[in-house]
């Protein structure tokens, strides 16, 4: 299964970050173990690269030829995928921001299935950039922003890009979670600056909501395999009346009510943050050995 290519075999230690970060109300921590460090310097280049170079031809020849893996994997991922509230579409025809939970390096592509594989902008982190191998690659060129805590380029660059493409009808895929947690069913809170851009460029925000099922199929040591079902939920548009940051604060918490009252819907049960095997789909926890005393 292609999902399987995009993450290491071992997902335990991975698991544990998760069960933490719970029990510390960090719902935005960077749980994985093998991302790229990369220094301030080695960012500010890629970033200076980035706006340099899209609008070359280079860039354009390589980026066609990830857009065309990337929907081609993306048609294989969802072909037996259920979209539910596409009628939700109708009201944002031109750009937007769309925002789903963040669980998997292939949930772009469920995305791309559900608003009807037309073109889709990701922001990502810019350390996803340094990453090896064919997923470096896509992430380089495969209509992937990068994003930065940079003052300047958060103020001013990234606003621009995002203008250029939301300007050309296109839709932007910001993950408010911020930080993937592998196979993690329950939506987190949502951090402000997918909101705080949606509210600032005056463009709705798509909600987006992926279920995943236990399909009780082995795939590895770790997990069985599992299935998705992508909900549109009602689209969030801006009030031009208040300020961004009032804007983003409500458009945020609209959001993260939606997407909780999308998982109590879909689970049959309410939402909580305490930690739970279940919480990981798939996941078939390490068996613990007995331990057995034959003294008698």
């Amino acid at each position: 299964m292609i999902a399987q290519l995009f993450a290491p075999s071992d997902r335990a230690p991975v698991i544990a970050n998760i069960e933490k970060a719970v029990a510390a109300d960090q719902f935005n921590s960077k749980v994985e173990t093998d991302d790229p460090n990369i220094s301030i310097n080695r960012e500010q280049e890629l970033l200076t690269n980035y706006v340099r170079d899209i609008h070359t031809w280079s860039y354009r020849a390589n980026n066609l030829i990830a857009r065309t893996a990337m929907n081609t994997a993306a048609r294989v991922v969802t072909r037996n995928m259920i979209v539910t509230g596409q009628e939700n579409l109708a009201a944002t025809p031109g750009g937007a921001i769309v925002t789903s939970n963040h669980f998997s390096p292939i949930e772009n592509m469920l995305v791309r299935k559900a608003l009807g594989m037309h073109r889709l902008y990701i922001v990502s982190e810019a350390t996803n950039f340094f990453m090896d191998g064919w997923l470096g690659y896509l992430m380089r060129y495969a209509d992937t922003i990068p994003v930065s805590k940079d003052i300047h380029y958060a103020g001013l660059t990234l606003p621009d890009l995002l203008t250029e493409r939301l300007n050309a009808g296109h839709k932007v895929l910001i993950y408010p979670e911020q930080e993937m947690w592998f196979n993690y069913r329950k939506p987190r809170p949502p951090k402000r600056g997918a909101y705080f851009y949606a509210a600032r460029l005056n463009v709705p925000i798509v909600s987006c909501f992926v279920e995943i099922a236990d399909m009780h199929r082995q795939l590895t040591d770790q997990f069985n395999e599992t299935q998705y079902r992508l909900h549109i939920l009602k689209p969030i548009f801006p009030d031009p009346a208040i300020s961004p940051r009032d804007n983003s604060l409500r458009m945020a918490a609209q959001d993260y009510a939606q997407k909780k009252a999308a998982y109590e819907a879909i689970y049959r049960q309410p939402l909580d943050y305490n930690f739970s095997p279940s919480d990981i789909a798939g996941w078939i926890p390490a068996r613990q050995e007995a331990v057995h005393d034959d003294d008698h």
